[in-house]
């Protein structure tokens, strides 16, 4: 069954304080056409571009996840993103009138309450989901992060976290339908920190806007009643703080017995809206937080856009093995025979790398004339290979690639390291370098076998044909 994107239906706000600059702040959630996806824009900055939510504008994941254009950006944006995607929200503008949106009570759920009361409109066109199809995992052996997408025909997550505090120690939650669950189960988890964290993360300039209100602090070590009043007179809390029996400071109830895990679950909800598109997988996480969410987001959208790449150009099915087959490449390319010396691609990462094959046989139209008795492909055809390799990552870059050509400017820092000869495979590996909107830097690396035959710096610029 095929679902259509969704926006809401009217313009609602929410005002509150920032949790880390401690603004005063007031988000407004605007509908949005079809394929708009999720963008804010800063409504307190004259001309301010929209900044889209998504990985490319990521620019900080310390303690949150920040979203960014030049000097333009918007903290402490996951929660506002998590009841978005919870919601199966897929086009709205978030306007803020400040650089971070209020915190509420610390959880997704002002947010979710504001977007339902806005109500939400199916609209005519259908969704994009992104199908994970084969097993993509992410570690950090030294934090002891470990992150497992498996295929899946729902959206899935598993979260474990193990703490040293005994108010906390090891905590699982489990979400295996984001429509029945997410509002009811996980929307509610507050943010929490341990009392450890507090005045330091407070010296840095953080969570100016924070109070036990809007936060749950776990006591991880005995403090005084003086030392309990200094930071009570710090953080400007007037009545009396208590460590609290429960191991909580001031002895505030958890809404569920595994609050912190649910919020980290939250969290995980609204990174994984930076992908662009609701996916279909199941996502196990041990002990993860915003910066490990981050690069296993860019790990699937690099997979998520090479499909992309696939689907537009591949109008039938590939063999297995091969993104691009040699007519999906006519699509891309403008050589022809005897010009065209990519038969496929085999891997692509857009804007970053790819793959390419080209079958060397005794039929191609060279040989004959070198060498007579002794056929070896020439070298700058081996370079020819390469470049036109990059010039399918390259024009991927661009709107419209098939009104673009590719222009190599300069071939630097050439060597050849073995003949090719017919019955060859030459797999050409080219890399982008440096990326600029009309002109670009590769380097490109040419085997046989699994040995180097060839490797060259290329330059090039993009033009109109």
């Amino acid at each position: 069954m095929i679902a259509n994107q969704r926006t809401i239906q009217n313009e609602a706000s929410l005002a509150g304080t920032g949790l880390h600059t401690g603004n005063k702040t007031r988000v407004t959630f605007k509908p949005a056409e079809p394929n708009t996806g999720i963008r804010f824009r800063r409504t307190d900055i004259e001309n301010c571009p929209e900044i889209p939510a998504d990985i490319e504008h990521v620019i900080d994941n310390f303690r949150d996840t920040t979203l960014g254009i030049g000097n333009i950006h918007i903290r402490q944006v996951e929660h506002v993103l998590a009841a978005v995607y919870g919601l199966e929200i897929d086009n709205i503008l978030v306007e803020i009138d400040s650089n971070e949106p209020p915190v509420g009570d610390g959880s997704a759920m002002p947010f979710v309450e504001v977007l339902q009361q806005a109500g939400i409109q199916e609209q005519d066109a259908p969704r994009d989901y992104i199908e994970i199809q084969e097993t993509i995992a992410y570690s950090d052996p030294e934090k002891g992060i470990d992150m497992v997408v498996f295929p899946s025909d729902e959206f899935r997550i598993t979260f474990m976290v193990d703490y040293r505090n005994p108010a906390l120690g090891t905590q699982y939650t489990s979400m295996y339908s984001l429509t029945d669950e997410f509002v009811t189960e996980f929307a509610s988890a507050r943010t929490f920190c341990f009392l450890d964290e507090v005045e330091a993360l407070y010296d840095k300039g953080l969570i100016q806007g924070g109070n036990l209100e809007n936060a749950v602090v776990i006591v991880d070590r005995q403090l005084s009643q003086d030392e309990l009043q200094k930071l009570a007179d710090k953080f400007g809390i007037k009545q009396e703080v208590a460590l609290g029996s429960n191991g909580i400071l001031g002895g505030k109830q958890l809404r569920y017995t595994n609050e912190p895990v649910r919020h980290k679950t939250l969290d995980l909800i609204g990174d994984l809206a930076l992908l662009g598109a609701p996916i279909k997988a199941h996502v196990m996480a041990a002990r993860s937080g915003h910066a490990t969410h981050v690069e296993l987001v860019k790990k699937i959208r690099q997979i998520y856009k090479a499909k992309k790449l696939t689907r537009k150009y591949q109008t039938i099915p590939a063999k297995k093995g091969v993104l691009l087959d040699c007519n999906a490449i006519n699509r891309i390319l403008p050589h022809r025979y005897p010009f065209l010396l990519v038969d496929k691609i085999i891997d692509v990462v857009p804007t970053e790398r790819v793959v390419g094959v080209k079958n060397v046989t005794q039929n191609e139209p060279f040989f004959p004339g070198h060498f007579p008795g002794h056929p070896i492909m020439p070298g700058v055809l081996i370079v020819e290979a390469m470049a036109q390799t990059g010039a399918v990552l390259m024009l991927e870059t661009v709107q419209n690639p098939e009104t673009k050509v590719a222009y190599f400017m300069a071939i630097d820092n050439v060597k050849f390291r073995k003949p090719v000869v017919p019955g060859d495979q030459l797999i050409m590996e080219v890399e982008m370098i440096r990326f600029r909107p009309t002109s670009c830097k590769m380097m490109g690396h040419a085997y046989v076998d699994g040995d180097l035959v060839c490797q060259a710096e290329l330059m090039a610029v993009i033009m109109d044909k």
